[in-house]
């Protein structure tokens, strides 16, 4: 019976089909490296602004009439705010007692999330709010020098500033071209407690003198602020309101005037896989539907 089934195989075909599955696994294994040709220099613009995120890390930002509470909302929101940027650099400055820049001016968003991730209340050595030190330090150490325009900081606290002068300071800032966009958080009223974890782990509230410690936004102090800068611009966030930095970003940055960030030169070519992958399917359906067999008369 084997002699009789051999004599009917053709050794040729056999070869020939082999040859062709060869072929087919080859041309598959080259489109898998995605080849391309036809080299095109394309010059790539990026524009943008120079955003300096100034968020104040002292105690008063515990509160929890903005849930979580006030430091970690503003966190949230600065998260979110990066996924709306179009290639504006960032930086971020905390202060409290004083000011340290966390983050310089950079369009590494993910740089910018690590960064912001590692944000507390002990970011900063000293306790106390200086926004004038703080918004000082974005003016001089963050922003260069070379342009008077497309400047904006984005000042995120509770705005109870201790004798820093921050109105004098937005008023040398916006000497440089810089607009400061202040957002207040907090009640303007009542105020809210500072929880505070005790020596034995114990939930308390700060006290001083004795006295249970009420934070308070000073809005007041935050509209002098950014009236000193030419299209500043001042919210308020309640508690029970939302903080969505994207529909600031979207309403005064980004259809702000930008300027040229940087320019690069980059090469696009004409991705060809689609020609090697097809050749490995003709090839494979062509040698199933191949005969093994001899012709018979």
């Amino acid at each position: 019976m084997l002699k009789k089934i051999n004599s009917l195989v053709s050794l040729n075909k056999q070869v020939f089909k082999a040859v062709l599955l060869v072929i087919a696994f080859v041309s598959i294994a080259v489109a898998a490296t995605e080849p391309k040709w036809n080299p095109q220099p394309q010059q790539i613009k990026r524009e943008g602004r120079d955003i300096v995120i100034l968020l104040d890390t002292s105690r008063s930002m515990l509160a929890e009439d903005i849930k979580p509470n006030r430091l970690e909302r503003s966190k949230i929101a600065i998260t979110d705010l990066l996924e709306t940027l179009k290639g504006d650099r960032v930086a971020i400055v905390t202060f409290a007692g004083n000011a340290t820049v966390k983050c310089p001016l950079t369009q590494d968003y993910a740089f910018v999330r690590m960064v912001l991730a590692d944000i507390s209340t002990e970011s900063t050595s000293r306790g106390g709010t200086k926004i004038g030190d703080a918004i000082r330090k974005a003016t001089e150490d963050v922003f260069d020098r070379q342009s008077r325009e497309y400047k904006d900081i984005i000042l995120i606290t509770d705005g109870e500033d201790h004798d820093s002068f921050p109105i004098h300071a937005a008023e040398k800032a916006a000497e440089q071209g810089v607009r400061i966009i202040a957002i207040g958080l907090g009640d303007e009223s009542q105020g809210s407690r500072i929880p505070i974890t005790g020596a034995n782990g114990e939930q308390a509230f700060l006290k001083y003198n004795g006295q249970e410690v009420w934070s308070k936004l000073d809005s007041d102090t935050l509209r002098k602020v950014v009236l000193a800068t030419d299209g500043g611009r001042y919210q308020s966030v309640k508690p029970g309101t939302t903080l969505d930095l994207g529909l600031i970003y979207e309403g005064l940055i980004a259809s702000a005037a930008k300027r040229q960030l940087e320019s690069v030169t980059m090469t696009k070519y004409d991705e060809k896989f689609q020609i090697f992958l097809a050749l490995g399917i003709v090839l494979i359906v062509c040698e199933a539907l191949l005969s093994e067999r001899k012709k018979t008369s």
